[in-house]
């Protein structure tokens, strides 16, 4: 195989090779874009349907279906428990405490940790505003359950979303496994206290869910246009390999004239070498034999 054909063979493996790993990337990103569209609509379909009772959806104990994510309830109970600030949370980019509280339900008895809103992180947020008193109707939003984790937390404050580690922090007993819901809500709405007492501290509502689908498609249509490109440029790069080639080998397959041999280039003249006398031509030795013819006949006169 001629040099040419192995750089043409190499330029065409080379294209291969990033349009495989293009075409990859860009199903990555479709799958990415997919998943993202989906979980968007759950949420759009969940909270804009109407509101219907825990007991309905939940039950204690058990884990929360993952479809039920952002589903809209209503609880009936009663605040147990101080107030729990959750650390790093920022709303909005803007640092914050989010404010739990554990609510007992009536028709269970059963344990819901509740998100009520969020406070601004600064030093006078060291304690979480008080929660109602009496029996209270929520409307929540459900959301799965966070993991305990191990980091520590000072305290009436923790990390995690998680009912062991809010009821140490509000200083309730650590309820069995039956005796809690494997789900948490976020309140809709106004904080009841705020509403019915307005020189209490305001809690800010907290935001609705990120229901942007981001740049995955966009992403998935570049990579396919990139190993679009591979293909072409360096199948373009190949193939000019192979005509520069066909090229040299015509040129180099041309006759010399007439059929014979090229003729090769004079010598150059040293330099300072005299140039050898210039030979007479013909008509030069028929006027000298004019001349003598004619001086002879002068002479027989």
């Amino acid at each position: 195989m001629s040099p040419a054909r192995r750089r043409a063979a190499g330029l065409v493996a080379v294209a291969v090779a990033l349009a495989v790993a293009c075409t990859f990337l860009g199903r990555w990103q479709w799958h990415r874009h997919v998943d993202r569209a989906a979980a968007v609509d759950l949420v759009e379909t969940n909270w804009r349907a109407p509101a219907v009772p825990l007991e309905q959806l939940v039950d204690p104990g058990g884990a929360i279906d993952p479809d039920l994510q952002w589903r809209t309830v209503t609880v009936v109970g009663r605040y147990v428990g101080e107030g729990v600030l959750l650390r790093n949370r920022p709303v909005e980019a803007r640092p914050a405490y989010h404010v739990l509280g554990l609510v007992e339900v009536a028709s269970t008895g059963a344990l819901l940790v509740v998100d009520r809103g969020w406070v601004p992180a600064s030093t006078g947020a060291a304690r979480a505003p008080a929660a109602p008193t009496g029996e209270v109707t929520l409307t929540v939003r459900l959301r799965p359950l966070e993991d305990a984790g191990t980091r520590s937390a000072p305290a009436g404050q923790v990390q995690t979303i998680a009912v062991a580690p809010v009821a140490a922090a509000a200083g309730v007993p650590a309820p069995a496994a039956g005796d809690a819901y494997g789900a948490f809500g976020t309140q809709a709405g106004p904080d009841p206290v705020t509403a019915s007492t307005p020189d209490a501290d305001a809690l800010g509502q907290l935001p609705p869910p990120d229901v942007d689908l981001g740049s995955h498609l966009s992403y998935a249509f570049q990579w396919w246009v990139f190993a679009l490109g591979a293909l072409v440029s360096f199948s373009l790069l190949a193939r000019r390999e192979l005509v520069d080639e066909r090229a040299e080998a015509e040129e180099g397959a041309l006759p010399g004239p007439a059929g014979d041999e090229p003729v090769p280039a004079p010598e150059p003249r040293p330099v300072g070498a005299r140039r050898a006398p210039r030979r007479e031509g013909r008509a030069e030795e028929e006027e000298d034999r004019l001349v003598d013819a004619w001086l002879q006949g002068g002479d027989r006169r």
